[in-house]
């Protein structure tokens, strides 16, 4: 048989439509035929009726009709379905034949195209004689006819043509070639339709006639014959309802007929075609209860039809066909409209059709295994190229007794089929049809199903040693099985995933699958697990692991050969591998001890390392990686430290780490980035990484089931000689405070203050400090956040020599107090006058700085920062900075520093030099830094020299040497708008900052500014969010805002954007460039001492 034997022929599968012949059109060279042609077969809509349209030639020889039977008495059939019948009623015999000529009704030749045509049609009965196909006549005229009875001349010559012709009035027509043509081609093509049902209809009839002369005994096959016929003309004339009659009947009867091994292939293969052709029809008839109950019917009643056991994968193969054609009807169903759900789609009929390829796959490798080669003469060739009928054997063809009638080449045949079956690429067909359940389960929401067959898809992929294609997919599945905790199944995959590994000498992927497989979801064996750690140790040593069991041996020397090409290259062997997706066999879990430390204190990290394999493990490096890398030299350990290194199997191990925090990182918070683990030293370097805090894909459920069950049983973690694994739990993040203050501050008054009286507030200060508490500063006054009338009838004072003023402030900030020595007490008496009556909240606040050392390590607060501009603006303050290098292997001196300004000046008075009796080391630096201004005459959007830089310096014993640096040029612009913004130079938590912003006019025209203030998640803020105003020239405008921080730290102020419409090229960035960014909140409880204390004013 041919090797596309289980495909269904496309004859069977195609819709079919009547077939009707145009003959007598040239539609190569004549351009009025073809434009008809066109019209007949080009973009053809659904209304229109079901035709199929060829167009041949006038003297096309049709196929021969054999002789009728007058008698089946001694007729024994040779089979149930001849291979080409349903193409020669498709494609080759036509239900009716159209003669196309040229002739109008006063055409000056009339007889003789009369004649012609005659002869024509004469031509085209003769190659159908025998046949019941319809001929009809269409004449191509130039002009529009006249309405019927009105052209005498017309009907004359009609009727004489029709005796001419032997043809009725009904099979004559007119075809104008005007601009309506389709519309005529319609109106033709509908009567074509009618001539078609009839023909069709007559084949019916003649078909039907045979019944009265066949018996049960002898003519069987005959009847499914028939039924078939008559069922697949209906579906020609379009009779959808009596088709699926008669192919119930033909299906019923070919379950009837005597089965035994000779016949038992064709009789399935007319049962599956016929039971497709009932499922197309219920489905077109949107019946699909109807056709997924014939299906399992046919499955019920064909699966043990097996046949031969030598051939026992021929059934898989067409079983494993059957389900796929069905699947596909549903597919194309459900396309056309049909709604399905997840318990009945297409996907389950793909994976059964899987599943018997599986199958046939088996039984393939079991029974065409064998060392016989193939027979001399082929058996499977036949004289035609084809068989005779559908189902049959080529050595045996029309052969109906229970015998084969030749032993020996039937032994032959079969042999032949075996080794024909050992080409076959099972694989391919087996993925194929995965691909297919895959998606539809995929479309129809089905996780499990898809991760299932995927798994399956995998396994194929590597029976097929595509590799690849099989860790892809397999990598794909498990994340899923690990989610979902099958570990089971994880294993299993794991397994076939190594193995693949393994034999395309993938070092990285090997590597992480013997991670996860000697891990603690893995399922197996202690000795399996020894085995797999011992090649584990083998990679990491440079050497070429021992071969996976079940793996393929034509493919081990191989894989052993790609693995010492591997182990030899030169270069980097150094991978790292990120396990936080995975189950590893080493457990982390990193924590700080405490959700928050004082920036005086130590912070304390641990480290708990746990390994699951069968045998203890080394490692070489553990390093945590945090959000500040400056600390992350802290938290390093290597094997130089001489400490031990190795993790027993099932022992936890701890690890601790410390390191002093900066000052400026007060208010923020230091997370653990990552931690890694090096294994391997010489041979090859494998960093195990975890993100955070360390866990893997299981640890989350772990630890929720250890909640539960020490809520539940009271398990007591004191009795336990080593912490309970699940039980600990990770914490990635800590907050840096501020230190606690140690100093006392004391407010002593006598209530109620009077209307405009001098009202006294003693305030004592005392430091318990260890040491001097530096830059002591007060803010003393009305509390902000209150009343705003208030702040004007409120006036704060320490002089209380004199009654006060209405220009004396509300609130007295960063009053210097000087040093305070450790025990020493300070007293101050802060005067308020108060001009209105009402209760007042005031607020005293004590900052201060101290120097304080943490683990032998002196905190040093840095309080500045600069940012490098590209251009200045003129009459704008700008810094110059200047770092000297010393590279002098010997110390110097230096004595003194000056600028030599050309265009610039200096912004403040000249001082002494800031570097002056300096002395620099080798690799030391000194900064000086100058304040500059460019004056307004200076010519802008131009480039300026800037001056020289002049040191003087010495070594020992050497004279004064004098150094001259020339300083770069810089870039000028000039900007309309000047913008700066007053503030203080931090913020409290929870406390009103007030910010004044100042816009100067530089320019000769009255400017339009549009201001826009941004929202920001570390402030809410009081004040005109959008805003549009004009500035005079030469003036200046404010605009104050009340911003409430809500996050202690560094925070970036909310953004002012400005923009000018008269000015439309000002750069926006330069304005913004003047503005604070970002301003110190500190906490409420940080180096500082607050108290409130409230005060009721009364009138006298």
């Amino acid at each position: 048989m041919a090797g596309s034997q289980w495909e269904l022929p496309p004859e069977l599968c195609c819709r079919p439509m009547a077939f009707v012949a145009l003959t007598g059109l040239d539609v190569v060279y004549n351009a009025v035929h073809r434009a008809i042609w066109d019209a007949f077969c080009a973009n053809r809509r659904a209304d229109r009726v079901p035709i199929s349209f060829k167009v041949l030639p006038g003297d096309h020889e049709y196929p021969k009709c054999r002789t009728k039977r007058t008698s089946y008495e001694w007729y024994i059939p040779k089979g149930i379905l001849k291979t080409g019948w349903m193409n020669k009623h498709l494609n080759l015999v036509p239900a009716l034949v159209v003669l196309f000529y040229e002739l109008d009704w006063d055409d000056p030749q009339w007889k003789e195209k009369q004649s012609e045509c005659a002869t024509k049609v004469e031509i085209v009965r003769t190659s159908l004689q025998g046949r019941n196909t319809k001929v009809a006549v269409v004449l191509i005229q130039k002009k529009t006819p006249l309405p019927p009875g009105e052209d005498l001349v017309a009907s004359e010559r009609a009727a004489a043509l029709c005796n001419a012709c032997d043809l009725s009035g009904k099979s004559l027509f007119v075809l104008p070639h005007t601009d309506h043509l389709v519309g005529y081609i319609i109106r033709l093509e509908n009567a074509f339709y009618e001539h078609a049902q009839t023909y069709y209809y007559t084949e019916i009839r003649r078909v039907k006639s045979h019944k009265e002369f066949l018996n049960k005994t002898t003519h069987q096959l005959l009847f499914v014959r028939h039924q078939f016929k008559i069922a697949f003309f209906s579906e020609l004339k379009q009779d959808t309802q009596n088709a699926l009659k008669y192919y119930r009947t033909a299906y019923s009867l070919v379950h009837e007929l005597r089965a035994h091994e000779t016949n038992m292939l064709e009789i399935k293969t007319m049962a599956g075609f016929i039971n497709y052709k009932i499922c197309r029809l219920c489905f077109q008839h949107n019946t699909p209860l109807d056709a997924i109950a014939q299906f399992r019917k046919h499955i019920d009643l064909c699966k043990k039809k097996i046949g031969s056991a030598e051939l026992a994968f021929e059934h898989a193969a067409w079983m494993s066909k059957q389900f796929q054609s069905f699947g596909e009807l549903f597919d194309e169903a459900i396309k056309l409209g049909l709604t399905a759900i997840q318990t009945q789609n297409p996907g389950f009929y793909y994976q059964q059709a899987a599943c018997y390829s599986q199958d046939r796959k088996q039984q393939a490798q079991q029974l065409c295994q064998g060392g016989a080669s193939h027979p001399s003469t082929e058996p499977l060739d036949t004289q035609s190229g084809g068989l005779d009928f559908y189902g049959q054997r080529p050595w045996r063809q029309g052969h109906q007794s229970i015998d084969p009638p030749d032993a020996e080449k039937e032994k032959t045949g079969i042999l032949a089929l075996q080794i024909k079956e050992r080409d076959v690429p099972h694989s391919e067909l087996i993925i194929a049809l995965l691909s297919n359940a895959v998606a539809q389960f995929k479309k129809y929401k089905c996780p499990r199903m898809k991760s299932h067959l995927m798994v399956q898809m995998g396994e194929e992929y590597y029976h097929a040693k595509d590799y690849t294609k099989a860790l892809k997919l397999l990598d794909y599945v498990m994340c899923d099985y690990r989610t979902e905790r099958w570990w089971g199944l994880l294993t299993a995959i794991l397994t076939t995933a190594l193995r693949c590994a393994y034999l395309m000498a993938s070092v990285k992927d090997y590597i992480i699958y013997c991670m996860e497989l000697l891990g603690r979801a893995s399922t197996l064996k202690e000795e399996q697990k020894s085995r797999i750690e011992k090649n584990l140790i083998r990679v990491l040593m440079n050497e070429v692991p021992d071969a996976e069991p079940e793996c393929d041996s034509s493919s081990i020397s191989t894989a052993r050969s790609l693995w010492s090409d591997r182990m030899s290259l030169a270069g980097s062997k150094e991978l790292t591998i990120e396990v936080q997706d995975y189950i590893p066999f080493i457990q982390c879990k990193a924590k700080f001890q405490s959700p928050s430390f004082h920036v005086d204190q130590p912070i304390q990290l641990q480290v708990y390392l746990r390994a699951d394999c069968p045998h203890p493990v080394s490692f070489n490096k553990l390093a945590v990686s945090l959000s500040n890398q400056e600390y992350n030299q802290w938290c390093v350990l290597e094997s130089s430290d001489h400490r031990n290194m190795s993790l027993l199997p099932g022992k936890t191990k701890l690890y601790n780490f410390s390191f002093v925090a900066k000052t400026e990182d007060v208010g923020k918070k230091i997370e653990m980035t990552g931690v890694e683990l090096m294994l391997g030293s010489e041979g090859r370097c494998v960093f195990v990484s975890w993100r955070g805090a360390g866990g893997d894909a299981a640890s989350a459920h772990e630890a929720l089931q250890a909640g539960r069950s020490s809520r539940q049983w009271g398990r007591c973690m004191e009795a336990r000689q080593e912490p309970d694994w699940d039980s600990l739990s990770m914490q990635h993040s800590t907050m840096i405070i501020s230190r606690v203050p140690k100093i006392s501050v004391q407010l002593g008054h006598q209530p109620p203050a009077l209307n405009n009286e001098m009202y006294c507030i003693n305030l004592t200060i005392q430091s318990q400090e260890q040491g001097i508490a530096t830059d002591v500063k007060l803010t003393a006054g009305l509390k902000p956040g209150q009343d705003a009338n208030l702040s004007q009838t409120t006036h704060v004072t320490l002089d209380g020599s004199k009654v006060c003023d209405d220009a004396a402030p509300a609130l007295l900030t960063d009053v210097p107090l000087g040093d305070l020595k450790p025990g020493e007490k300070l007293e101050k008496c802060v005067f308020v006058k108060c001009v209105s009556n009402g209760p007042r909240v005031f607020l005293f606040h004590v900052a201060y700085s101290i120097d304080t050392t943490v683990e032998g390590r002196q905190i040093v607060c840095k309080c500045h920062k600069f940012e490098p501009l590209d251009r200045l603006v003129v009459d704008i303050p700008f810094l110059l900075m200047t770092d000297i290098l010393s590279s002098s292997p010997w110390p110097l001196l230096l004595d003194s520093s000056s600028l030599q300004l050309l265009a610039m000046t200096s912004n403040t008075p000249q001082r002494q030099s800031q570097l002056q009796e300096v002395v620099l080391q080798t690799g030391e630096c000194a900064s000086e830094c100058f304040c500059l201004r460019c004056p307004p005459q200076t010519n802008s959007n131009s480039t300026v020299a800037t001056g020289q830089y002049l040191i003087s310096w010495r070594s020992a014993d050497s004279p004064l040497i004098q150094t001259t640096v020339t300083l770069p040029h810089v870039i000028l612009e000039s900007i309309p708008l000047y913008i700066h913004a007053e503030l203080p130079s931090f913020g409290r938590v929870r406390e009103s900052l007030s910010v004044r912003y100042h816009i100067e006019n530089r320019t000769a025209l009255v400017q339009e500014v549009e201001m826009a203030v941004e929202p920001s998640d570390a402030f809410m803020f009081s004040g005109l969010k959008q805003v549009r105003l004009r500035i005079l020239p030469g003036s200046e405008q404010q605009m104050l805002y009340n911003y409430y921080p809500l996050m202690a730290g560094y925070q970036t102020l909310p953004q002012l954007n400005i923009s000018l419409p008269r000015c439309p090229n000002t750069n926006t960035h330069t304005l913004r460039r003047f503005l604070p960014q970002r301003i110190f909140v500190k906490v409420t409880k940080s180096w500082k001492c607050v108290l409130t204390t409230e005060l009721a004013v009364t009138g006298i």
